[in-house]
């Protein structure tokens, strides 16, 4: 099942304030969404436009997640509300993650998919001509992103 972006973005949020403060403000709490996404890209900088908590946004919504999640509401209640007033939050999905990273698995895949891999760890392959190239750079990197992933 994927995961809806809202509840892992929150999620993760409010678990990085737990664990370094005792008592949450709302003022705390959208400080700490700022700063989430001010480094967020793709779909959680998507994520933050439709909140506000970008400098581009054109609406602000922020205070409708502030003052709950510092009053230590559920993740899921609070993305539930912002889904009935902006519908194309909900719609935000994580991108299903390649977890087969053999030879054989990576040679299943196209191209496009495999550059798409490359991207989203923030890495391009200069010069790649044919798909064993991609392949290669690819498991050559995985140990570097894998390992975040699983933090």
């Amino acid at each position: 099942m994927l995961e809806e972006l809202c509840v892992g973005f929150l999620q993760r949020v409010y678990g990085t304030l737990t664990s370094a403060h005792r008592e949450l403000s709302p003022a705390l709490v959208e400080e700490e969404i700022q700063r989430a996404c001010h480094v967020a890209e793709g779909k959680e900088g998507r994520l933050c436009y439709y909140l506000g908590a970008s400098q581009d946004a054109a609406t602000r919504v922020i205070a409708s997640v502030s003052r709950p999640l510092a009053s230590h509401v559920p993740v899921e209640k609070i993305c539930q509300r912002l889904g009935n007033t902006d519908t194309q939050i909900c719609q935000l999905r994580y991108e299903p993650q390649l977890w087969d990273l053999s030879s054989a698995g990576l040679l299943k895949l196209r191209v496009a998919e495999l550059r798409r891999v490359l991207a989203s760890w923030g890495e391009e392959c200069r010069g790649c001509l044919e798909k064993h190239e991609y392949v290669s750079l690819i498991q050559e990197k995985a140990p570097l992103h894998t390992y975040a992933a699983e933090l």
